[in-house]
């Protein structure tokens, strides 16, 4: 099956990358992320002639690429963990509720070594175009290293949140001090301590990773655009027994999980089972009796209501609630008013922090509100806004990514008639299920917009997505066929459908601007990416269209 073979090191990591050289491949896996390691331990698992390409040198994705101070897990660790190996479950030992980038980092790299997934990996390879040959129902992919590869599947397992955004600031190369990003921090990490620190972003890498920087830093300053809904994690080392408790419950862990919206039982510490009354009314009850449930519920007051997230009033009572939760927290009145969001809550993904508007209350942190005093440029040894001018040694930008299409769009894909995809997607990226895209035959997309993706569990909605695709492809291997493509007109169906389920929702309205929409992207057309169905929904969505041969999907 191998035309000309790339040589790999033991270790995974190339040791030759000759040029020119083709590798013949059922199927390719792009990208070693958490998506991209079971597709390859799957479609392996199922007789197939499978290799995957990673652009970094080591396994992980997005816990691999995203090690700033303080990323973590939004989710329960125990949860946000593959269910596909009972031995895996039983094997690792998580230490926290919500494990932090270097323990997941462990887990997937233990996880590559239990399956000896590394032996099948091109490390440091970026794909940098596909071609599909009409002729021959194949994919060519060309990689920068000179490796190409004849496909007859690709699965793109490119992640949702890895195309990294640099801003466009006006001066930003004439800044002489080192330049920090939190979606590439350096492997090594950096030391902050003594030094004046600038950080531009406060969406969910900046909130977690300021109140990391402001335990170093000498002085920091906080350069705000848009304030965010965060709440405290209540993360904490597992207690001795719960690990062994949970081990044993796993079963029934795994089966509550996939009846939920989410794929998750547990954001951050808070339960998200019946959290939120059907009658319970924000509108319809007095400001005492709100007040009353702030006292209550705490941080989960906010959107404890039912109409919170459907009417824009009530959202915005919601909001005060919110507020009111800030005042508590913040002890500068000027500060703690920058800090209220002036968007809808549910607009964005909420973030949790450890300690975020408590840090706000240290003497040498500055919140700068941007929408008062934008930026107008970056100079060589700080930051002008139209209100004066920040000095300070580090430039930190934690300013987020091309979300859901970006990994994609970055690469040269070239389908039926030498359809770019970037160009097919440019009035908004379509797809049927998530999973391809019209004109882009045996061509799969794991997590890929139209589907429950970034609105859930990573990876129980990874888990399905790769199921779903193994077992397509051993259909189609059965049976003889060799190509598989979405249909257009399914594929406008499912378009259709998706974007009737967020029709009247505050979350797709004119009011909200968040990266679902692609709305952190100047001139990206703004469309709901995710499926707003639910996990569960899509699930039998799924399965069903399996059981009927595939419908919508033409095989060939």
């Amino acid at each position: 099956m191998t035309a000309t073979n790339t040589v790999a090191a033991a270790d995974g990591v190339n040791a030759v990358k000759a040029e020119n050289k083709t590798t013949r491949l059922d199927a390719l896996v792009i990208g070693a992320g958490v998506g991209g390691l079971y597709m390859l331990h799957k479609l392996r698992e199922q007789g197939f002639n499978v290799r995957a390409v990673e652009m970094g040198d080591g396994v992980g994705g997005t816990w691999y690429w995203n090690r700033y101070p303080g990323a973590r897990v939004d989710v329960e660790s125990l949860e946000y963990s593959f269910s596909f190996s009972k031995e895996i479950e039983q094997e690792w030992d998580w230490t926290e509720i919500m494990a932090s980038q270097p323990e997941l980092e462990r887990y997937i790299n233990f996880v590559a070594d239990r399956l000896d997934l590394r032996r099948d990996i091109e490390f440091q390879t970026k794909v940098i175009s596909m071609t599909f040959d009409e002729a021959t129902d194949r994919w060519l992919v060309v990689t920068d290293s000179g490796a190409q590869f004849d496909a007859q599947f690709v699965i793109a397992a490119t992640g949702c949140l890895s195309a990294p955004l640099t801003p466009q600031i006006e001066g930003l190369d004439s800044f002489t001090g080192p330049v920090l990003y939190t979606n590439r921090f350096p492997k090594e990490g950096f030391d902050f301590t003594g030094l004046r620190v600038g950080l531009i972003g406060t969406g969910s890498s900046g909130v977690q990773t300021i109140p990391v920087v402001a335990e170093q830093a000498s002085e920091l300053f906080v350069f705000q655009r848009s304030a965010a809904y965060t709440r405290p994690a209540g993360n904490r080392p597992l207690a001795p027994g719960e690990l062994d408790e949970a081990k044993a419950d796993y079963e029934n862990i795994r089966y509550r999980q996939r009846q939920t919206f989410a794929g998750t039982l547990r954001f951050g510490a808070v339960s998200v089972e019946g959290v939120t009354p059907p009658d319970r009314r924000i509108l319809q009850t007095p400001l005492e009796q709100r007040i009353a449930v702030v006292d209550e519920l705490g941080w989960g007051a906010p959107q404890a209501w039912a109409d919170v997230l459907v009417d824009l009033d009530a959202n915005k009572a919601g909001t005060e609630l919110y507020a009111e939760l800030i005042r508590r927290n913040v002890k500068d009145a000027q500060t703690a008013e920058a800090l209220v969001p002036h968007y809808p809550m549910g607009c964005k993904r909420q973030i949790i922090d450890t300690g975020y508007f408590e840090t706000f209350n240290k003497d040498h942190v500055t919140l700068v509100d941007l929408r008062k005093t934008p930026i107008e440029r970056i100079t060589p040894n700080g930051l002008q806004t139209t209100d004066g001018h920040y000095e300070f040694d580090v430039l930190y930008c934690a300013t987020g990514f091309d979300a859901m299409t970006g990994a994609l769009n970055r690469i040269d894909i070239r389908g039926r008639d030498g359809k770019l995809l970037r160009d097919e997607w440019r009035d908004g990226p379509g797809s049927y299920l998530g999973l391809q895209v019209a004109g882009f035959p045996n061509l799969f997309t794991i997590t890929g917009p139209g589907s429950p993706s970034v609105l859930a569990n990573m990876i129980m909605a990874v888990e399905q997505h790769v199921d779903w695709i193994a077992d397509c492809l051993t259909s189609l291997r059965d049976s003889g066929s060799r190509v598989i493509e979405a249909q257009a007109e399914a594929q406008q169906a499912w378009i259709e459908h998706a974007a009737a389920l967020v029709e009247g929702e505050l979350r797709a309205s004119e009011s909200c601007n968040s990266w679902y929409l692609g709305a952190n992207i100047p001139g990206k057309v703004r469309i709901y990416m995710p499926y707003m169905g639910g996990l569960p929904a899509y699930r039998e969505r799924c399965d069903s269209i399996a059981a009927a041969g595939y419908a919508g999907f033409a095989i060939a």
